[in-house]
């Protein structure tokens, strides 16, 4: 074997094709149709996610990505290892050195037939026989073993471009890999929706869910695409239609080396809460400098509860707390019912105050029954709804909303437009707030693509695409306390987005507090730096072990790449916002 070593060294062969180590398998350790192992030769070096090929029966070559590399010694013991260095002197060079191999744990991705025509078009998964040479994989060959291929293939046969440039692959040996999504699993009809989950601040979450959406707009068309954006932290998002100054040369080059031009978002609208001094200073609630140009919104009792012939998202995304006899819901949907059809003894109810202060809920102060809800329940409701829209409220909640000085939020999303960018700003709002807001951009959303007739989908985006940041708040994995309607409007798009055109882009700390059947409709997942305690859950289960371990350990900027083409999750990098992103100029 020292030989062979040595002859495999010293061969002059270009770097592309140099051999760097052998297949192993062992009694103990034997490779399978799976998995399979191999010794490096001495100085390589070779990092978990990098993807290897290793020579393979008829002339086939197997890929495969690599989950663990430990090292080997005859040392029988580490007893053996303390005794041998003079019973554990640090100073003292054992007279005899062990003789040991770094060994590579390799997870197959796939097996290419590379003869034309092919004698093996669906591969050869027989184990990788002991002493098959082992390679770094190419580009080509890399795209082969995660069946991007079939992308290319796809595009050529049908003339239709499909591939998203989702970030790039860095090899231990230097190579650089562009790494492509599959349009029909991101937009539909194959699957949909983006789920983007890791440490705060670590996983660069809405650096990558952004870069994601300049993405689909420069590759997938801009006219056929509305994108509506939550902005809920600070004034992340108000600057995304300015560039970014002081790009580097080598910036600028990994956007084009994707095939990405790096510029900001443009055809953007902000649409930004009114707040309780907006009546005098004319200014948004909202954190900094307003954009140069907004729409304010404000919510009066009329665009919550609505009218028959446009329904407002309701009182019920506003009432967060345990009702399981549906005494509550009840009583709304009488108040609801009441107003909308204006009938006689609610045609006074117009303003936050007559609802709260008023006949029929409340007399003198007093609370009173409401058809079959008691006065007790009437007036725990009115004391929830005042704390929500009087007592706690940032200000987007009046009396009387002046069509002239600030919108209704739904009529401005039923305005959205092909290659058109909303960003809604949540930032200052309360969490009820912010539920409500939320909830009736999705109903709107909803109703848009769900109900609407074969001439109505004709004048509306083919796509729209939602992101959200914190959505284990509006779809949580443990129903309870805090709960609202949203969530049965957030499990039918994610189970029905793919079909209607509705794309939800997510983020969230940690996955296991969302929905499970939201992020099983998942079709993309991305990981960013994780802690142990998390991965553990079995949202994570389809990460191999080995793999999990190395999540804890991803720098800034690094995230781990599930789509449904790839046969194994990658490690990827993405480059850095074109736009303004204030406050995370220290991104990695």
């Amino acid at each position: 074997m020292a030989e062979e070593m040595e002859k495999m060294v010293n061969e002059p062969v270009s770097e592309a094709g140099r051999i760097i180590g052998k297949a192993s398998a062992t009694e103990r350790e034997p490779n399978s149709s799976e998995k399979f192992f191999f010794w490096l030769a001495p100085e390589e070096i070779v990092n978990p996610f990098d993807i290897v090929e290793a020579e393979q029966m008829e002339g086939t070559r197997t890929f495969g990505l690599v989950t663990n590399i430990r090292q080997i010694t005859d040392a029988p013991s580490h007893l053996s290892n303390f005794i041998a260095s003079d019973f554990g002197s640090t100073a003292t060079t054992p007279q005899t050195p062990r003789q040991g191999a770094n060994v590579a744990e390799v997870s197959v991705l796939a097996n290419h037939d590379p003869s034309e025509p092919k004698r093996y078009p669906m591969g050869i998964y027989m184990p990788v026989q002991n002493e098959a040479p082992v390679r770094f994989a190419e580009e080509q060959g890399i795209h082969v073993a995660l069946g991007i291929d079939k992308m290319f293939e796809y595009e050529k046969e049908h003339r239709e471009k499909i591939t998203i440039p989702a970030g790039l692959i860095r090899m231990s040996n230097g190579t650089r890999v562009r790494v492509y999504l599959d349009k029909r699993y991101v937009l539909g009809p194959e699957g949909a929706h983006v789920n983007i989950a890791g440490i705060s601040g670590l996983a660069t979450k809405t650096s990558y869910a952004l870069f994601l959406i300049q993405s689909i707009l420069q590759t997938a068309g801009t006219k056929d695409i509305a994108v509506i954006l939550l902005n809920v932290k600070q004034n992340d998002l108000l600057v995304i239609d300015r560039p970014r100054k002081g790009m580097k040369p080598e910036e600028h080059e990994l956007w084009e080396f994707l095939g990405l031009r790096p510029k900001p978002f443009e055809n953007v609208r902000y649409l930004l809460p009114w707040g309780k001094e907006t009546q005098t200073t004319g200014l948004p609630n909202c954190f900094g400098e307003p954009p140069d140009q907004f729409l304010t919104y404000a919510y009066s009792l009329e665009d919550v509860i609505g009218n028959r012939l446009r329904p407002g998202p309701g009182l019920g995304l506003l009432i967060r707390v345990p009702d399981p006899w549906d005494t509550l819901g009840a009583l709304i949907g009488e108040i609801q019912h009441g107003i909308m059809n204006q009938e006689p003894r609610w045609r006074s109810v117009t303003t936050w105050n007559s609802l709260l202060n008023g006949p029929p809920l409340m007399e003198k102060g007093v609370p009173q029954a409401v058809g079959e809800v008691r006065a007790s329940s009437v007036g725990r409701f009115v004391r929830i709804l005042r704390r929500v829209v009087r007592n706690r409220q940032s200000g987007v909640f009046v009396e009387q909303r002046a069509a002239r000085r600030a919108a209704n939020l739904g009529d401005e999303i039923r305005r959205i437009e092909g290659g058109q960018i909303t960003v809604v700003d949540l930032a200052k709002l309360t969490d009820e707030e912010r539920a409500l807001v939320f909830g009736h951009i999705i109903q709107e959303v909803y109703g848009m693509y769900a109900e609407a007739t074969v001439d109505e989908r004709n004048d509306l985006p083919r796509r729209v695409i939602i992101f959200v940041d914190e959505l284990n708040k509006y779809a949580p994995a443990r129903r309870g306390e805090g709960e609202s309607s949203i969530l049965e409007y957030v499990l039918d798009i994610a189970a029905r987005g793919r079909s209607l055109g509705v794309v939800l882009i997510s983020a969230e700390q940690f996955m296991s507090e969302v929905h499970g059947q939201v992020i099983g409709n998942c079709a993309t997942k991305v990981i960013g730096r994780s802690d142990s305690s998390e991965l553990a859950d079995a949202a994570y289960r389809f990460i191999a072990q080995d793999v999990k371990a190395h999540l804890t350990r991803l720098d800034k900027g690094e995230l781990l790449l599930a789509h449904p083409i790839y046969r194994q999750p990658v490690k990827i990098e993405f480059p850095k916002p074109a736009y303004q992103f204030i406050g995370h100029e220290h991104l990695r």
